[in-house]
């Protein structure tokens, strides 16, 4: 058996061993496994079943981990990205009027797209004439998104008449009970304490249970079936795909699909890895990956930043992410419990998940105001217009303005100049429609 694995896997190359590998995937599938409550709570607020999107969530990270640890022998975690889970609830099946079917159908066509950049020299084109500071800009602004989805899922900032937003009711146990969740997981972060989310989430379901915050009687494995899968696979709608908002759907998340996944997987391979033949694969596993997720009901998925705890552990092959995978798919059998866990335990994470992409900033050079600008736009436009799609047209459209007001019209690119007009066409569909 180890001889197997030792010929697919190459263990003896990667100078590594079966229970170094495992050791490794059980890290990963701590460091992540609270991906399955915070996305199909995400997912729910777009009027996805909530069983169906937590079935759909465990299955997708379970495909994509076997992929990329089959195809890429390499020990990425690939779960439904936070900031495209976004980008496809509060924006795609919310503020751009799609139902949350027709996002699906537009999730499967934007993996159908992503697959031919990565298979392609598209990939190269498209990151070398997109300016850094506003790729960055774009992650910037999905995580005061994903800050703001936060704080306003647990009753911290909600709507005023006057104001538009202000602060909760901090006597409302919701409330009160969220921040204290959101201190010991700070707490836990910082402290770089394994599984740091996962315990942070358990702890804050116990918490917010004292409170009355939720129904623990709820919590029953009578019964337990896994028949709300049947509500969310193979449900795609494609009766929009001839309107310019499905494509427009379509062209942003296949953006956030190239970028996120470019950046993190140079981060792992390349990087903490250094093993650089292994990206070209795994790269292209993503795509796939991608693709199946419209098929199952969820988001797309991504290579996750927690890869690197598994890495750390020392993970070096496919065989750390094809046990996380398996982990994932056990974690069905926590179905009932999962579906119970409160928006105060949930939101700490989104509260804190936003700030850690606040750093992006630093690759932004603001002293360039050609630069700086339309960054700003895009940062400032995605929690404001409350829709990633928006944020991003006002930066794009105004990045060749300024950069031709400033005389710099060497900087811009053939892309740079396309962009923009597509995201002003649809901006003038709308307004004449």
């Amino acid at each position: 058996m180890s001889k197997k694995f030792n010929n697919l896997f190459d263990l003896k190359g990667n100078n590594t061993t079966i229970k170094k590998e495992l050791v490794a995937g059980l890290t990963s599938f701590f460091a992540i496994v609270y991906i399955i409550a915070v996305n199909s709570s995400i997912l729910h607020d777009a009027k996805v079943p909530l069983e169906g999107a937590i079935i759909a969530t465990v299955l997708s990270s379970f495909v994509g981990c076997v992929l990329v640890g089959l195809i890429g022998n390499a020990p990425v975690i690939m779960v439904p990205g936070m900031g495209v889970n976004a980008l496809f609830s509060y924006t795609i099946s919310t503020s751009m009027g799609l139902t949350w079917k027709q996002g699906l159908a537009a999730v499967f066509i934007s993996g159908i797209v992503f697959a031919i950049v990565a298979f392609t020299k598209l990939a190269k084109i498209l990151t070398e004439s997109i300016p850094t500071s506003l790729k960055e800009a774009i992650t910037v602004g999905i995580g005061l998104l994903i800050m703001f989805i936060g704080l306003q899922k647990c009753g911290i900032v909600v709507s005023n008449p006057k104001t538009f937003v202000g602060l909760g009711n901090l006597s409302d146990p919701a409330v009160y009970v969220t921040l204290i969740n959101l201190v010991i997981t700070l707490i836990l972060f910082i402290c770089n304490v394994p599984g740091n989310f996962l315990i942070g989430m358990i702890g804050g379901t116990i918490i917010s249970g004292l409170f009355h915050l939720f129904d623990i009687s709820q919590v029953t494995f009578k019964g337990f079936s896994l028949g709300g899968f049947k509500d969310v696979f193979m449900v795609m709608d494609f009766s929009k795909i001839g309107t310019s908002t499905f494509w427009i759907a379509v062209f942003s998340v296949t953006l956030v699909l190239v970028f996120e996944n470019l950046g993190l997987l140079h981060g792992h391979i390349n990087v903490m890895l250094k093993q650089p033949e292994k990206f070209k694969s795994s790269f292209r596993v993503c795509s796939l990956s991608a693709i199946t997720c419209g098929m199952f009901g969820t988001s797309p998925t991504v290579a996750t930043i927690e890869s690197a705890a598994g890495i750390a552990a020392g993970g070096k092959t496919g065989i750390t992410s094809i046990f996380t995978g398996i982990l994932f798919l056990v974690s069905l059998f926590l179905l009932p419990i999962i579906k119970i866990i409160p928006n105060s335990a949930i939101s700490p994470i989104l509260i804190i998940i936003g700030g850690l992409m606040m750093k992006n900033a630093l690759n932004i050079d603001f002293n360039d105001f050609s630069e700086g600008f339309p960054a700003f736009l895009i940062i400032a436009m995605i929690p404001l217009t409350f829709s990633i799609v928006d944020g991003m047209a006002f930066g794009f459209i105004a990045y060749p303005i300024v950069k031709l007001a400033a005389k710099k019209s060497k900087e811009i690119s053939l892309t740079m100049y396309i962009i923009p007009i597509v995201f002003l066409l649809n901006f003038i569909l709308h307004a004449v429609s």
